[in-house]
């Protein structure tokens, strides 16, 4: 571990040559993989693909991003959706009082997350995160000079050694990032420390230390599934949208004619464009159709339980990404609409939100108690119903009020019931109700004597 023994403190100009790390690759753990638990793991992204007849889909980034996103609208939707919503988020840092979340604030070192790069937005930055997350399962972000630099994840190798104790190692510990510009492994790197780095791996991947898996590979199956059936639905129509048929000739027609006929009834009647034209036999010919009809294989019943499952591994859902199955029975009732857009936010772009700070964080310096957190009250899609709403504030209002009429501060009513910690709440020291001190009440008057009637002394007198 020589080589990379600079890496535990601040690097210095030295330059590492390709030979060097191909060196320390193969002390460490051998050259583009690691060891762990008996079993060879490689570096870089790296994902396992079902066998299929199919067109397969590439195990690497490029695969994902050319036969996924760009080519299958089911993964394109859940992407879109996945990306509209997250780029909403703006980013403050919040208080932690004893651990706990108090207010936020703002301050000018959150400019680099608000202006990543030279016209760029939180938003731009957001999406192309969010993107390599869903394509690769990984993010790298370097901040330099001229602001954060998206690093194509497949570009990328995590640096990684044995982990050692006085018991024997104990797994691996990340020393950092190697960057090869064009993806090519024949030139120096650019090496990375972990702080230097924004990783973003919302999913661990299971069987490989400190890197991210993409929610497709689950469901690549299904993936190429649906990129079957739309292709054969395209072969259906080039057909002339019409069953398909088996032409018997004669058996005294010669393989000269018989090549002949079949040229000139694919031209006469096969292609959308002839869909619908009668059919005309010759002598001898026998027609008979094979296979089922559009609505006999009805594709829409087979292709919208593979968009679920697709969705449903994105965290989506059929219902708010608008696929066959989300549009139709009780999925269209608003109760319904109305609790899985619930469980979209709270359950999958909440955690995404969290993570995202975690790892941006390493890219701004925070202040003293404070953390990089998201601002959830200016995300549109988190917002309730206007009576939701208006409900939750009144019975904010009316809490800050009974905590004040008890003798505590108003400030700290106000800061105590929005972070949902009466641990912040500050008492005057007063008495409920009046909110005088103890004692200091003026002691009540006491009543003259009543006088009977007719003894009243005379002013004369």
């Amino acid at each position: 571990m020589k080589f990379f023994a600079p890496l535990s403190r601040r690097r210095t100009s030295t330059r590492y040559t390709t030979q060097d790390y191909a060196d320390w690759l193969a002390q460490s753990m051998g050259y583009g993989s690691f060891g762990f638990q008996g079993s060879e793991y490689p570096l870089g992204v790296n994902t396992t693909m079902p066998e299929s007849k199919t067109e397969p889909i590439e195990a690497n980034f490029a695969g994902f991003v050319s036969h996924g996103l760009k080519g299958n609208g089911v993964v394109w939707t859940c992407n879109a959706v996945r990306v509209e919503v997250f780029t909403q988020a703006r980013f403050k840092w919040r208080k932690l009082n004893n651990g706990r979340p108090g207010d936020v604030f703002g301050t000018n070192a959150l400019a680099p997350l608000e202006q990543p790069w030279p016209g760029g937005t939180t938003g731009q930055l957001l999406a192309r995160m969010l993107t390599d997350v869903d394509m690769a399962g990984n993010f790298y972000g370097a901040r330099t000079d001229e602001g954060i630099v998206r690093l194509r994840p497949d570009w990328v190798d995590i640096l990684i050694e044995p982990l050692r104790s006085s018991i024997g190692q104990l797994g691996h510990r990340k020393v950092g990032y190697a960057y090869f510009e064009g993806g090519t492994r024949d030139r120096a790197p650019v090496i990375l420390l972990p702080d230097e780095v924004a990783h973003f791996a919302p999913k661990p991947d299971p069987t490989a230390t400190y890197r991210g898996m993409t929610w497709l590979t689950p469901v690549v199956r299904d993936v190429l599934g649906d990129t079957a059936y739309t292709r054969h639905k395209t072969r259906f129509v080039d057909n002339a949208a019409t069953p398909n048929l088996a032409v018997t000739l004669a058996k005294e027609v010669s393989p000269e004619a018989f090549d002949a006929y079949v040229e000139k009834m694919d031209g006469a009647h096969k292609g959308p464009e002839n869909a619908g034209k009668t059919l005309y036999l010759g002598g001898g010919a026998d027609v008979t159709v094979v296979g089922a009809d559009m609505r006999q294989l009805d594709f829409k019943v087979v292709q919208g339980a593979g968009e679920t499952r697709v969705a449903a591994a994105s965290g989506v859902g059929a219902v708010i990404a608008q696929f066959s199955e989300g549009m139709q029975g009780s999925s269209l009732n608003a109760g319904n609409y109305a609790a899985s857009r619930r469980r979209f936010a709270d359950v999958t772009m909440r955690h995404l939100w969290q993570e995202a700070c975690g790892a941006l964080a390493a890219l701004v310096t925070a202040p003293r108690s404070a953390e990089l957190w998201y601002m959830a009250d200016d995300i549109p899609f988190l917002q309730e119903d206007a009576k939701d709403a208006a409900d939750i504030t009144q019975v904010q209002a009316s809490t800050i009020a009974n905590l004040v009429k008890e003798g505590f501060t108003a400030e700290s009513a106000t800061t105590a019931v929005m972070a949902q910690d009466m641990t912040l709440l500050k008492h005057t020291g007063l008495v409920s109700v009046q909110l005088q001190a103890p004692g200091t009440q003026a002691a009540p008057t006491t009543p003259a004597a009543a006088v009977p009637a007719g003894q009243e002394d005379d002013p004369d007198e």
